[in-house]
């Protein structure tokens, strides 16, 4: 069977990784900038264009691509893209994200519509912003792709048809995670008028083929591929540690939630992926190593100086407000300062508590809906401080891998496009995606200290509640 590659275009750049389509080991790789002008999708082509020089792409003969969640791409009617893409960071998303919420009726109604409530960054949200902002540009918008669907066709050399995969569709606002059908009426919501949206394909289903023979798989959003490149699967999930942070998991069905804590995507596969987010993450390591005069690594030996509990402090990291449990406007909380507690290593040691805490909450969320959560993959440079190392397998009451530094993203695109050939070839089936491995790293278990977790979890949730009551009902 031949080669295969993934192609994964961010926010920054465009990566490429070549693999073996039985193993998944990585044969070859390459990575070429984003121009750094406003994204227009002819940037994008560029990119991957010099990403694949000197012949990265050499023999392969299936293609998977993943692309920024933050790229919208409207087209006409000649297919040509009405503006640059829509990339969620322009002024006024946020209000066109809350008069989306009014329009239809509320959270409650958008979550049960399509599993998830608008915010800012979807394309939903950038549909509305377009527009009110731009109104003759939204009138000649015709068909609405983003950015993985728009490079999808441009591979298969712009064909009648435009597709994409459950994975991304579930990104949109205006895709039913529960009936996995798209809501043509929420686009139009959005832009005022209908558009034409892409065909969904399944997720073994190839996207078509290039003039010169070459299979292009259904592509999905970076979310997604990440998922699939990490090797994740039913008891599993994924915490990103950023500023702010976000627990997903693989879930058996789309999970609705009225208040939109819960988001409901698909996944690449066929499962879900419901995601919980949170808005303080590593912002409150750095807020605290700022404040101790010490950086991260500083920090977080600082913070294994000190005893679980953090000798009485209590940290509720909500420095930007939170989302998770939903109070916007609330502030960090520090209880527990007695004269023996006022210690660096104290504070240091409340900081990374509060903060797997905090993550420990959303992944409680999924789990009271029945989610299970056994092993937990920790992305993010924060997860190589030996603090929260230590800490997180007791902390989020799981066994925890720390993956080796690698594009999972592209490697799920590459995975996707391996799957596709394969039952192209007849020697997979649409059933079972190639048993590639999950990713390699240290795994960290919760050992004797699970018990010494749940008493930390208990206190912080104590000092939570007292503050802010009835949070979580």
């Amino acid at each position: 069977m031949g080669i295969v590659a993934g192609l994964d275009s961010s926010s920054t750049h465009t990566r490429i990784v070549v693999c073996d389509p039985e193993t998944g080991r990585i044969l070859r790789q390459g990575q070429a900038p984003h121009p750094a002008d406003e994204p227009t999708p002819g940037t994008w082509l560029l990119s991957l264009g010099e990403a694949a020089d000197g012949g990265v792409l050499e023999d392969v003969t299936a293609i998977g691509v993943t692309a920024q969640p933050l790229g919208v791409v409207a087209l006409d009617a000649e297919g040509q893209p009405v503006r640059p893409a829509l990339t969620g960071g322009n002024e006024g998303a946020r209000a066109a994200a809350l008069g989306l919420v009014d329009a239809l009726g509320g959270r409650a109604a958008w979550a049960e519509a399509v599993g998830a409530v608008p915010q800012p960054t979807h394309p939903v949200t950038q549909l509305r912003w377009l527009g009110r902002a731009e109104p003759e540009a939204a009138r000649r918008s015709f068909a609405v792709l983003q950015a993985q669907d728009w490079l999808v066709w441009q591979l298969l050399g712009r064909p009648e048809r435009w597709t994409t995969d459950r994975g991304a569709a579930s990104g949109t606002g205006y895709w039913s995670a529960v009936s996995e059908s798209w809501r043509h009426e929420l686009a139009e919501l959005a832009i005022g008028h209908p558009v034409e949206l892409p065909d969904v394909l399944g997720p073994a289903e190839p996207a078509g083929h290039t003039p010169e023979g070459l299979l292009i798989s259904a592509g999905t959003g970076e979310t997604m591929a990440a998922a699939f490149g990490l090797g994740v699967g039913p008891g599993d999930a994924v915490v990103s540690l950023g500023a702010t942070g976000s627990v997903c998991a693989v879930h058996d069905e789309a999970l609705t939630d009225p208040t939109g804590t819960i988001t409901s995507f698909a996944d690449a596969t066929g499962h879900h992926l419901p995601v919980v987010r949170t808005l303080n993450a590593t912002r409150t390591l750095r807020g605290t190593a700022e404040l101790l005069g010490v950086d991260l690594p500083g920090l977080s030996e600082l913070a294994l100086r000190s005893t679980p509990g953090a000798h009485g402090l209590v940290l509720l990291p909500y420095l930007a407000g939170e989302r998770t449990p939903e109070l916007p406007h609330a502030s960090g909380t520090l209880t527990g300062l007695r004269r023996e507690s006022m210690k660096p290593e104290h504070l240091a040691r409340a900081a990374f508590e509060g903060m797997l805490c905090g993550l420990a909450d959303a992944a409680g969320v999924l789990r009271r809906r029945g989610v299970v959560i056994e092993r937990v993959f920790l992305l993010g440079q924060a997860a190589e401080l030996p603090a929260v190392r230590a800490l997180a397998p007791s902390l989020l009451d799981a066994t925890v891998v720390v993956p080796e530094p690698a594009d999972y993203t592209a490697l799920g695109a590459a995975r996707q496009a391996a799957w596709a050939q394969g039952v192209d070839r007849g020697t997979l089936t649409a059933d079972e995606p190639p048993a590639w491995p999950s990713a390699a790293g240290e795994t960290l278990e919760p050992g004797d200290e699970a018990a010494v977790g749940a008493t930390v979890r208990q206190q912080y949730a104590a000092v939570r509640d007292e503050t802010y009551p009835g949070a979580f009902d």
